[in-house]
């Protein structure tokens, strides 16, 4: 009598779903948990939102270092 040898299946061969996009994690951080991720460099916001936003981050947290390029 043959017996069939047994294969070990791997867990992680599993098929896992897609990763959550970052801006996907920061709309969810904001509608349920109240925090706001946000970069001073944001295309998105105007002159005077970035300004604001470089000011209550200096005042919370102390200026940013510089980074050489």
């Amino acid at each position: 009598m043959k017996i069939p040898e047994y294969r070990y299946r791997c867990p992680l061969g599993r098929k896992y779903p897609e990763p959550p996009e970052p801006e996907d994690i920061k709309r969810y951080g904001w509608r349920d948990q109240g925090l706001l991720v946000i970069s001073p460099e944001d295309e998105r916001l105007n002159w005077m939102e970035r300004e604001v936003l470089q000011q209550v981050g200096e005042r919370l947290y102390g200026r940013r270092r510089e980074q050489h390029g």
